[in-house]
């Protein structure tokens, strides 16, 4: 795993999170183009949880892998549940929760990233 691969990721979830904090903002409910946004990250997560997957069973570094491999599955379930929960309040806190999601699934790919580079204990 390298430090752009966590940075696009990351900041692909703060893109996401901003687009989502708008609508709330607007008093929009979770649509569809906040959907597909949140659609699309969601690849990127599942195609980061399968490489970095391959790159823990290749590597020599030191690298707890149940702890890094949870990590890529909390981040990879955090926004469908998000979504899930955005689709079943109506109001624009259904949304806010979409922004709360997005800015955690950034936080927890920059901690991914610590633990792979072993910075962070």
């Amino acid at each position: 795993m390298t430090d752009l691969v966590a940075y696009l990721v990351g900041g692909a979830a703060v893109l996401v999170g901003a687009y989502a904090g708008w609508h709330m903002l607007r008093d929009r409910p979770l649509g569809d183009p906040l959907f597909y946004a949140v659609g699309a990250l969601e690849i990127l997560l599942v195609v980061l949880l399968v490489g970095a997957s391959i790159a823990l069973s290749t590597t020599s570094r030191d690298v707890d892998g149940v702890l890094f491999v949870s990590y890529l599955v909390t981040i990879v379930v955090i926004p469908p549940a998000a979504v899930l929960w955005g689709i079943a309040e109506k109001t624009r806190w259904g949304t806010g929760v979409v922004v709360i999601a997005m800015i955690t699934t950034a936080v927890l790919v920059l901690r991914l990233l610590g633990i792979w580079k072993g910075s962070y204990v």
